[in-house]
């Protein structure tokens, strides 16, 4: 047998055998992969027709022989190419549809047809003929108008799946980037041997792409056994990891930033590619503007940051997950912002009065328990004092309940403008409201009730149907030895008197007049 012929059976048998263990160990182990495991499968199917007819055609005793192994080889070779096309789809997680299945085979099916009707049309192949200088099994071949279709469509393929990786180098983590190269290198081979053999580069009478694919396989091989392609595919997962809304940032074993989604960006203005291998401190002073340190040891814990962003101030809870595979964390922030603010409302609701803006009375009762509970602790005195608007009824009677919301308005911020901050002020219920004065004896309460009256009696309310003088009623109770509720039925009887007495006056208890009645 010539010996360069011996090498090219050789070198096809090899890349045969490699194809086929590839296949068999994908088929043995596919259980524990994802989908694009079957893709795969396909397609080292198609190639392993393709090589191992190449590798009989080559042993062709008659030029029957020759073209019947040349149809075998295109039931595997024509679509070897879109099925590379359609796997590498895939894993990049493009999605792959039974319509897009069936136009990127359908010009595949009519070369097969083509090629086994040669004989009649002689579109595929002008000429197929034993090579006269070379004899069997080498032939001399003069391409039809199909084969140059045939052929660039397959050099499409191949180059379209190897645009579509180059197109992820940027979105791929570099811990991953070997795997991706291994997949370039798998359909740069074939196809760098296919164009030149299209332009008449190689050795005469044979097709040398089969003789390379053993390279592919081995690519291919290492991807599995190194990269974990299938079990983990970084490309194909990134589609997913960019979609959901959380942002989230991967930390190698020594907390340098190595890859983030979408959503961190989105958060995070400040991050870009030039980062990756920053330590996660000092990018988290630059990308967040915030000079505290991020809390990295107890990843159990679940974290609030606060920060602002392009001038918006924002909330995010963050969750650090630990990497078994690569000891790296995933720091996890989900913006709770517009939760927070859900919350504050809600609670604003829960504790303030709607229509006067202060405590309502579920707040003043949890409150006052506390400042009593601290002057009696530290020894101070303290008061408490009930109003009630005089004639209130007669108000929403004649003006209606518009008008009477507005002078309750009225007279909270005018009460609210005589009070420090630091007395405790709210609506009691109805045109009742009452105050919480810590470190105030009785004396300085009433001067203090004593000033609200007055202000309120020398600003009437203005309405829309004029002038509606306001006079109110207070009672004032004091004592550190006595429980809220007591304070508050003292102080309410108080403001019974003054109501009694006349109204627009400030009433002190005293516990022998009730003792009398």
């Amino acid at each position: 047998m010539h010996s360069a012929l011996t090498v090219y059976i050789t070198l096809i048998c090899t890349s045969s055998v490699f194809i086929v263990y590839l296949g068999l160990r994908v088929w043995m182990k596919r259980h524990h992969y994802s989908a694009i495991a079957n893709y795969f499968l396909v397609y080292t199917a198609a190639i392993a027709i393709y090589c191992l007819a190449a590798a009989l055609a080559l042993t062709s005793a008659t030029l029957g022989e020759m073209k019947f192994w040349t149809v075998v080889q295109y039931i595997g070779m024509p679509i070897s190419s879109p099925l590379g096309l359609l796997f590498i789809m895939k894993y990049l997680g493009i999605k792959v549809t039974l319509k897009r299945c069936a136009a990127l085979l359908f010009l595949p099916v009519i070369t097969f047809f083509m090629v086994v009707t040669n004989d009649w049309h002689h579109l595929h192949y002008h000429v197929f003929e034993i090579d006269p200088a070379l004899g069997l099994p080498f032939i001399y071949l003069e391409i039809g108008p199909w084969y140059a279709v045939h052929g660039i469509y397959i050099f499409g393929c191949m180059f379209i799946a190897l645009l579509l990786m180059i197109s992820q180098w940027k979105e791929t983590a570099r811990t991953y980037r070997p795997q991706l190269i291994a997949l370039m290198f798998g359909q740069l081979v074939p196809m760098v041997t296919a164009f030149l053999y299209l332009i008449g580069l190689t050795p005469s009478g044979v097709d040398p792409v089969p003789m390379v694919m053993w390279l592919t396989s081995l690519l291919y091989l290492w991807a599995i056994r190194s990269s974990s392609l299938f079990a983990i595919m970084p490309v194909a997962k990134n589609a997913i990891f960019n979609s959901i809304n959380d942002g989230v940032i991967v930390l190698d074993g020594t907390y340098r930033l190595i890859d983030y989604n979408e959503a961190a960006k989105n958060n995070f203005p400040g991050l870009n590619k030039s980062l990756i291998g920053t330590p996660v401190q000092k990018l988290w002073r630059e990308v967040a503007a915030d000079e505290r340190a991020l809390n990295l040891q107890h990843t159990e814990d679940v974290q609030e940051v606060r920060m602002v962003v392009s001038g918006t101030h924002k909330v995010y809870q963050l969750r650090i997950a630990p990497l078994e595979e690569t000891k790296g964390s995933l720091l996890i922030f989900t913006d709770m912002t517009e939760l927070k603010k859900l919350q504050a409302q809600l609670e604003h609701q829960a504790y303030y009065d709607e229509l006067t803006g202060i405590h309502n009375r579920r707040a003043f009762l949890q409150q006052a328990e506390k400042e009593l509970a601290a002057a009696r602790k530290e020894g101070m005195p303290f008061s408490v004092i009930l109003m009630d608007i005089d004639h209130f009824k007669k108000v929403n009677d004649t003006y209606g309940h518009h008008t009477g919301d507005e002078l309750l308005v009225h007279v909270a911020e005018t009460c609210r403008t005589e009070l420090d901050e630091r007395n405790l002020f709210a609506r009691y219920g109805g045109e009742e409201f009452v105050i919480a004065l810590k470190g105030f004896p009785t004396t300085a309460a009433v001067q203090a009730g004593d000033s609200m009256r007055q202000q309120l009696k020398t600003l009437p309310f203005g309405s829309e149907t004029g002038l509606i003088a306001v006079t109110v009623s207070m009672g004032v109770s004091e004592g550190t030895d006595k429980t809220l509720h007591q304070l508050l039925h003292e102080a309410d009887t108080a403001l019974y008197e003054a109501k009694e007495a006349g109204r627009d006056q400030v009433r002190v208890y005293e516990a022998a007049k009730e003792s009398v009645n």
